[in-house]
């Protein structure tokens, strides 16, 4: 997709996006053999359930059809959230993984998997595992000391609740 398309389309559905209460997050433009197809992904700190995924689907197809934006040929709509394992690129990213692991790259070129405990304006609060049996430690980073952030799959995490009592 042409950056120049991209920002069409951006300020197309932004603006819709928002009225829905939800952050566009991505825009990507992929040929699929004859077709393409439109990925729309969108998020909010409090996620976003099916109802609002179609909701703001609905929205966006009907605009995009009012629009010259995607051109004349055909394309299919998708419009999601950005999944389990998100990359984390902007300071909203990393509210919304406040309590969640997460694999960082560093800059000095280690790389660390912690749990992210808070956020301000200029980095993070982390929870480092323990090692073989070790107490979890406490770790500050900047943001310019982040490459990399990915947030990791937990199957087995416990919930608060359970780490309360």
């Amino acid at each position: 997709m042409s950056t120049t398309q991209s920002e069409r389309l951006r300020e197309i559905l932004e603006p819709l996006v928002a009225s829905q209460g939800l952050d566009l997050e991505e825009i990507a433009v992929d040929a699929v053999g004859r077709k393409r197809v439109l990925r729309v992904v969108v998020d909010s700190d409090t996620g976003a359930d099916l109802d609002r995924i179609a909701d703001v689907s609905r929205a966006l197809s009907a605009r995009l059809d009012e629009t010259d934006a995607m051109g004349e040929g055909e394309y299919t709509l998708e419009v999601g959230t950005p999944g389990a394992e998100r990359l984390l690129t902007q300071h909203r990213h990393y509210v919304r993984a406040t309590g969640r692991l997460v694999k960082f790259q560093l800059a000095e070129g280690d790389e660390l998997v912690a749990r992210i405990t808070g956020v301000d304006d200029e980095g993070l609060d982390l929870e480092v595992p323990g090692v073989k049996g070790r107490r979890a430690t406490t770790r500050r980073i900047g943001f310019p000391d982040v490459v990399r952030a990915r947030v990791q799959v937990e199957f087995s995490r416990k919930d608060k609740k359970e780490e309360e009592a």
